[in-house]
């Protein structure tokens, strides 16, 4: 089974533009790949179940003068069929930088855009109405579009006062779904009494083959509330890479179409149901569509999925 890396070499030797199909590099025209897409369940609006992110690396580049590199992999998520695009006021300068580029491409309204809200910090303090605004508004202006599509609660930081906002937000018609996220094992208590008692279309939480946390109540509840699901950090930050380091990825992976240790990963969480969208960073263009090859073809079934688990686990 090829490598990422070389299956990344092959790709650009082959001339590969950034219009091309993963699955056309496997010659497998005996099968179309179609691209996987996730219902929200509040609307039954569609999206592609890989997305990109924009903390981490994206975010480190989005800070920089050279910005050629975002603007391919932005590229690159629209022409592979992506559209959700996960930011935050608070990844340093990618929420503005990426509304820049997306609106010099013209591409600003293929994307859903999927931004935060946090005036209150992370150390649970309260969030002022008028700095929240503020936030919210600058958004709007970076963005460009009204309504935005989706409007989270960053790190669960003051539920009251900034859910309640967005609640307002979205009764007035300037966001289209609302929602909270965490990535830190000390809120997911306070997430699930959030599902419980708030009207709200989506979470954003950790979730890899590694950490597999949300498996035993969040996920349920989103199932049971229908709530929508992005996952953050699906590649364990970068825990997962460090694992994998110079192994090959095993031949069977091929059975569900994962071709590249990316794809494995990406597949293990995209298999899961309750999921929607998995929004891993990237700021190259290649690793973007490599990503978007876990949304095409077959995923891996219950069983797949713990020899996948075993196989890392054993590594």
């Amino acid at each position: 089974m090829i490598s990422r890396r070389a299956y990344l070499k092959l790709a650009m030797a082959a001339g590969v533009t950034l219009a091309a199909r993963p699955g056309r590099l496997w010659a497998e025209a005996d099968r179309k790949l179609e691209l996987i897409t996730r219902p929200i369940p509040s609307s039954g609006e569609r999206l592609p179940g890989i997305g990109l992110g924009s903390s981490a690396t994206f975010s480190s580049t989005a800070r920089s003068e050279d910005l050629d590199a975002l603007r391919e992999v932005l590229s690159a998520l629209v022409k592979e069929g992506g559209t959700v695009f996960d930011t935050a006021p608070s990844y340093g300068a990618s929420e503005a930088v990426a509304a820049r580029i997306a609106n010099e491409q013209g591409i600003a309204n293929k994307l859903f855009w999927a931004t935060k809200l946090n005036v209150a910090g992370r150390g649970g303090g309260k969030a002022a109405p008028d700095q929240a605004r503020a936030q919210l508004e600058t958004s709007f202006e970076r963005i460009g579009k009204d309504p935005i599509d989706l409007i989270q609660v960053h790190n669960m930081a003051d539920i009251p006062t900034q859910l309640g906002m967005l609640k307002e937000y979205r009764a007035e018609g300037r966001v289209r779904y609302i929602g909270v996220t965490t990535t830190f094992p000390q809120q997911y208590q306070g997430l699930e009494r959030v599902m419980e008692q708030e009207p709200i279309d989506f979470i954003g939480v950790d979730y890899a083959i590694d950490n597999r946390t949300m498996e035993e109540r969040i996920l349920p509840r989103a199932r049971d509330k229908g709530i929508a699901v992005l996952i953050y950090a699906p590649f364990g930050r970068t825990r997962l890479w460090d694992k994998v380091r110079g192994k090959e990825v095993p031949g069977w992976a091929a059975e569900f179409d994962a071709h590249t240790w990316g794809q494995f990963f990406l597949k293990f969480v995209l298999a899961h149901p309750v999921v929607t969208a998995a929004t891993p960073a990237t700021s190259r263009a290649r690793h973007m569509i490599d990503n978007m090859g876990a949304a095409m073809g077959r995923l891996p079934d219950d069983e797949m999925r713990q020899r996948m688990i075993a196989h890392i686990d054993s590594l």
